[in-house]
């Protein structure tokens, strides 16, 4: 029991780890736009990260991490060094203001201490090959996004008549989609169409993300008739609405990676001291285990994590409120579409091509790819790096356990 208590505790320090090494995701952009201090700016990050709680309800990235590894392979050890190798690597790329992945370590380190109990035939190839490709989508995808999201607003700022017919088309079929959406989900228990929609976690997420793209939408139609001035103004409360986006996507893809170590570590506890043979798949998750982690890495916000605040917010290119909003836009719309299909994705590697993208919109030069080509290479080796310090791990603790 010592040794899940351990566990627990180590994962829920990765998890506060987590929120300050990425609390940089969450305020960048609002901390160099200066639409919020920096102190208001974690504050506000932190409580969206946990409100992330009471949308995602179905866990399915805390699902994807915990099949990292095959059932048959999964010992105290195995998750143990994981965790340890992967608050190693959080830590050092903090320490340097690297933003690093810190799903990808923690999967990394899981998958590394597995092959050194019992080799590669102990990990999940297709669960570890569809997030290590993500490296790459999450980026790109987070880039594309913005880059579309930012012309559509300079264009709309302009009297050209076409993004305006867009704005409208987008708010129409945004009505459309909820109406049906709602229509489905009517419930006739009390004999009247009592709207259960907003209290189902497979739509509240959806809900949201189509009220900020409404909200979008309205403001790009009005955008031709504001001057530099009072569009600035508009932006920079804009960006409040855009960074509790991108901060509830944070929380709610980041904290469910953490919930997955821990789940199957209780799945663990429970075959073995009662000597059951349940399956992972049929093991329901602990009710504390999720408003756990939601409030570990909510606090870690909290705490910052300015190094990487600088890289992210102005290493790569100089951000106006303008280009914040459209970043976390597209940042918020890739982390409900990634957790949607359970695909625990990188919020590091999303905002930063989201940032990427509405840089290349003002000219290619804009974006300092040199310090872009670095953060590509930390990317890269944070997996495998991650696996071979679990390894190392996992020996060292073989002397003890």
């Amino acid at each position: 029991m010592s040794i899940v208590i351990l566990i627990i505790i180590l994962a829920l320090v990765f998890d506060f780890i987590n929120g300050f090494h990425d609390a940089a995701n969450s305020i960048a952009t609002i901390v160099s736009t200066k639409v919020l201090t920096p102190f208001q700016a974690v504050v506000w990050a932190a409580f969206f990260n946990f409100i992330a709680y009471f949308i995602f309800k179905e866990h399915g990235v805390a699902n994807t991490v915990a099949k990292t590894v095959f059932e048959e392979f999964i010992t105290y050890k195995v998750i143990l060094s994981g965790i340890i190798a992967a608050i190693i690597w959080n830590l050092v790329t903090w320490y340097y203001g690297i933003p690093s992945s810190s799903s990808h370590t923690l999967i990394g380190g899981f998958a590394g201490a597995a092959i050194a109990y019992a080799g590669f035939s102990s990990i999940n190839v297709v669960t570890v090959s569809k997030t290590a490709g993500f490296i790459v989508i999450a980026p790109a995808v987070g880039m594309f996004v913005a880059f579309l999201i930012a012309l559509w607003f300079l264009h709309s700022a302009t009297k050209n008549i076409v993004p305006k017919i867009i704005s409208i088309v987008i708010i129409i079929s945004t009505f459309i989609l909820l109406y049906f959406k709602i229509k489905t989900n009517v419930d006739e228990k009390f004999g009247n169409h009592y709207i259960s929609i907003i209290f189902d976690a497979k739509n509240i997420k959806w809900i949201l993300l189509s009220i900020i793209v409404l909200i979008m939408s309205v403001f790009s139609l009005f955008l031709s008739s504001l001057n530099t001035y009072k569009s600035g103004k508009w932006f920079k409360k804009l960006q409040l609405i855009s960074s509790a986006a991108f901060s509830i996507g944070h929380g709610g893809n980041d904290a469910q990676k953490v919930m997955g170590i821990i789940w199957v570590t209780m799945w663990l506890y429970s075959n073995q001291s009662t000597g059951s043979d349940v399956s992972f798949a049929d093991f329901p998750i602990p009710f504390w285990v999720p408003i756990a982690c939601y409030t570990a890495i909510a606090f870690g916000t909290m705490s910052g994590g300015w190094k990487i605040v600088k890289t992210m917010g102005t290493k790569i290119t100089k951000v106006t409120p303008f280009e914040g909003v459209a970043a976390e836009t597209a940042g918020a719309i890739t982390l409900f579409v990634t957790e949607f299909l359970k695909i625990p994705v990188s919020t590091t590697h999303t905002i930063t091509g989201s940032i990427m993208g509405v840089g290349a919109t003002k000219r290619l030069s804009a974006v300092r790819w040199g310090v872009t080509v670095k953060l590509l290479w930390a990317w890269i080796i944070t997996i495998p790096v991650s696996a071979i310090m679990a390894i190392g791990v996992y020996y060292i603790l073989s002397i003890f356990i």
